[in-house]
């Protein structure tokens, strides 16, 4: 009698842990990650830290990250993420495309965190540097190096949609307020040393005095940087950068010639994004929107900054 006690007793305890186990794991979140395909180290970051989030959180939430090259790609990989039951979704589209899709997702109950790139599209929460402000310190970091004359040339990078726009923005903004009397010059580049070496090589012919370049991204700034010591030039005074490469930032100490600065923009913060998600689904109280501020590295700091773990 007393063993078929103990056997119940056992056997009932069994049956609770399995069932409150099935009930932990339909608790659980379920959480769509869609990034762009890794073409910049700085994108591949943002895929690394958001894994690493997910998985913090792993007692809490499922996940499924998915990467895709264009838009059309990153629809269909939405669609997946519906089908599977994903309740919220944190997007970082690379492209023009995605408003309809990410619309459609939202009126189907989905919540989604828009990470970087601005989607335009009513009912979405955003996590984002502040893509102005990086230009407004760019600006003034120019400024404080070479008076208010001189030769600037500023490289765009249209196909990076409002981050260039915004960056540009508030740079020459910026400039007006300040007062300068620059000889400006634009050119498109993309967010890549290879871009930023080759563009910046062609430039370097065209114009013979620059003082400044204004560059949006580290990764371009390298290839800037490789260019000005190919053609041997010694007026450039500053070359700016943006994202926090930590390739970039130990190349800041090694040459005294010329101010090397990155407007930090980490990847990391995507994991605000994941955590927004969360809380969204936990029905916290969440602002629509997460505006990261800017941190200066140049150096007189970089040391700050140096992390041997990053994959960026």
């Amino acid at each position: 009698m007393k063993k078929a006690l103990v056997f119940l007793v056992v056997f009932s305890l069994l049956v609770t842990l399995v069932l409150a186990g099935s009930v932990s794991a339909q608790d659980k979140h379920k959480i769509g990650i869609l990034a762009p395909a890794v073409t910049h180290g700085w994108v591949a970051a943002v895929a690394y830290h958001a894994e690493a989030r997910c998985e913090e959180l792993s007692d809490e939430i499922e996940y499924r990250i998915q990467t895709s090259s264009n838009a059309s790609e990153m629809t269909s990989q939405l669609d997946d993420l519906k089908t599977w039951g994903a309740e919220a979704i944190v997007a970082f589209p690379q492209w023009t495309g995605m408003e309809v899709p990410i619309q459609m997702a939202i009126q189907d109950g989905v919540e989604v965190v828009n990470f970087d790139i601005k989607i335009d599209v009513d009912g979405v929460y955003r996590v984002a540097g502040d893509n102005y402000d990086m230009g407004v310190q760019g600006a003034h970091y120019i400024s404080d190096k070479i008076g208010n004359e001189g030769t600037v040339v500023i490289l765009e990078v249209p196909t990076a949609g409002s981050v260039s726009e915004l960056r540009k923005e508030g740079f020459l903004d910026t400039l007006d307020e300040i007062g300068t009397d620059y000889e400006l010059h634009t050119y498109a580049t993309q967010f890549t040393r290879e871009a930023g070496l080759s563009d910046m090589s062609d430039i370097l012919v065209r114009h013979d005095q620059i003082d400044a370049v204004y560059s949006m991204d580290d990764e371009t700034s390298i290839g800037v940087l490789k260019a000005i010591e190919e053609a041997g030039r010694e007026d450039i005074k500053v070359v700016t950068g943006g994202g926090g490469m930590q390739e970039y930032f130990e190349m800041m100490p090694e040459n005294e010639d010329i101010w090397i600065q990155s407007a930090l923009y980490s990847p990391a913060m995507v994991k605000d994004a994941v955590d927004m998600a969360v809380d969204v689904l936990e029905g916290e109280d969440v602002p629509e929107e997460k505006i990261i501020p800017t941190t200066i590295v140049d150096r007189t700091n970089y040391k700050e900054f140096l992390d041997p773990d990053s994959p960026y």
